[in-house]
């Protein structure tokens, strides 16, 4: 969910802009000098207002003020890094914690579907997609720190709710909830890390920042077996709501705004002076009905995913291995507890495979992809482009496919236990070496990162939602070895001339493009 030096700064961000006439309007930026930089959310102007000495000023005085994102100290900047991916780490670790403990659930509840006894754990992912539609703009007009606060405070509650459900429909109805209050982070997240570093610095936060929503899903089942079989399923939301708790306490005294435009609108910088105001329409937001405005960032995600085709596959791409991520989440207990015998609590550990391949792959994967971006960077004059993010994500998409066959096939023949965990340890390696790039390729790539990453998150997480809904029946007709072949084979078809065609030709379809960023 995921760098970078020598490049001349372009402005990589999640910026929102009310533009009446054209909403997909191409917005230049500045280039600007290395260790200070803009906002991740700079104020642009038309040509001749960049002519204006005033807002030159403005602008100058802005790129050093102290209280710009982009100037903070290191250790301010990687505290709130460090805030946001524990917000970030939360809510997805809610979202599969209860893995392991479905059979219980289904015990509970006296559910005999297994459509439904998935849908307990997948439908937090149906409204986790439709979230951020509503949390990136909102994090756009009242900026972003408030927004994680206080979807933080709503998660709590809502886990709380699935706590003390008395039925099924109860119990959905408070896991769809949470899903909604989790997404904020994962709206919201990108856009923060964006706003604190420059490109050229930014893969090493991305990388943690994308920790969170990768392995909190792994490591919410390891803790969750043994939980659900000693005290009860009950207690898995109780755990939860106090990681919440902990998550408050620290977050909402120590997290600070981020987002450049609220930052100067609070600080009364707008009101000062009319003429600014007029050349920064993200100050100004106030000016139009809000529901308008609500409505333009909403639609902007649909825009970037149905018009730029290097979105749409990108998104796709990430969604498709977030499917398969999760469906193994749903099927992994049946396979280790009437395959291999394991019990709830033993069955959690299954999930370690995928959480050491996700750490190998964020200590590796963020130098691989620094390296390789620094090295091409070097042999373009020391200028990056986006698509020097693709060679990191075409060697992860390598060990994508291979993982899954190696799962598939291990388990379809019963070999021993490791070797199917070995599978998903290689599986996991590939996912986050390829989440990394996509990520950072489009935050780099698009005017309006958090729309994009929105866009990415939408459809990601509606995968995710539906992949465990027919894995059980998947494997039960073709088996484990021809199921995951035919997710390898997707995975293979997608994951791998794309990305090779998006390095060959992203750099001209990005200059004739109104959504990207030049």
């Amino acid at each position: 969910m995921s760098g970078s030096p020598t490049e001349t700064i372009s402005l990589a961000t999640s910026h929102t802009h009310v533009l009446a006439h054209d909403d997909t309007n191409d917005l230049h930026a500045p280039q600007l000098p290395n260790r200070e930089g803009p906002s991740a959310n700079p104020d642009h102007k038309s040509e001749d207002k960049i002519k204006d000495k005033d807002v030159d000023d403005d602008d100058d005085d802005w790129e050093h003020d102290s209280v710009n994102p982009r100037n903070w100290c290191p250790t301010k900047k990687w505290i709130a890094t460090t805030l946001v991916s524990m917000y970030t780490f939360v809510a997805p670790l809610g979202s599969s914690m209860m893995a392991p403990a479905l059979p219980d659930v289904a015990i509970k509840y006296g559910i005999t579907s297994p459509t439904i006894t998935a849908m307990t754990m997948s439908i937090f992912l149906l409204s986790f997609a439709i979230g951020p539609l509503f949390m990136a703009p909102l994090s756009e007009m009242y900026g972003r720190a408030w927004v994680l606060h206080l979807a933080n405070l709503f998660f709590l509650a809502f886990n709380i709710g699935c706590a003390l459900s008395p039925n099924t429909a109860t119990f959905i109805v408070f896991r769809l909830l949470a899903g909604l209050a989790g997404s904020a982070p994962m709206a919201c997240g990108g856009g923060v890390i964006a706003d604190l570093f420059a490109e050229r610095d930014r893969a090493s936060a991305m990388a943690l920042y994308t920790l969170g929503p990768l392995m909190g899903p792994c490591l919410g089942p390891i803790m969750a077996g043994f939980i659900a079989e000693s005290v009860g399923v009950q207690n898995l939301f109780y755990l939860i709501a106090a990681l919440c708790g902990i998550a408050a306490v620290l977050g909402i005294p120590l997290l600070k705004e981020t987002y450049a435009p609220v930052i100067k609108l609070r600080r009364g910088k707008a009101a000062q002076d009319p003429e600014k105001a007029a050349t920064c329409p993200a100050l100004t937001p106030h000016q139009i009905d809000r529901w308008a405005y609500l409505w333009i960032n909403l639609k902007r995600p649909v825009i970037l995913v149905t018009r730029s085709f290097i979105c749409f596959i990108l998104s796709f791409y990430m969604a498709l291995m977030y499917g398969i991520y999760y469906l193994m989440f749903a099927t992994f207990p049946v396979l280790f507890s009437e395959v291999y015998h394991f019990s709830t609590g033993i069955s959690g550990l299954a999930y370690i495979g995928i959480g050491f391949g996700f750490l190998s792959a964020t200590i590796f994967g963020a130098k691989i992809s620094d390296k390789i971006y620094i090295y091409l960077a070097t042999k373009n004059g020391g200028k990056g482009k986006p698509e020097m993010r693709v060679p990191a994500l075409i060697f992860g998409s390598f060990f994508v496919p291979v993982g899954i066959f190696w799962y598939g096939w291990s388990a379809q023949a019963h070999i021993h236990y490791i070797m199917p965990i070995i599978g998903t340890g290689i599986f996991g390696f590939g996912l986050m070496t390829t989440f990394l790039p996509i990520q950072l390729y489009l935050v780099d790539t698009f005017t309006y990162a958090a729309s994009a990453m929105a866009a990415a998150s939408v459809l990601r997480s509606l995968l995710g939602f539906a992949f465990p809904l027919f894995g059980e029946q998947m494997f039960a007709t073709l088996g484990y070895g021809g199921g995951n072949s035919l997710l390898a084979g997707l995975a293979i078809v997608i994951g791998i001339p794309f990305p090779i065609w998006i390095y060959y030709a992203g750099e001209g379809i990005r200059a004739k493009s109104s959504l990207a960023r030049h």
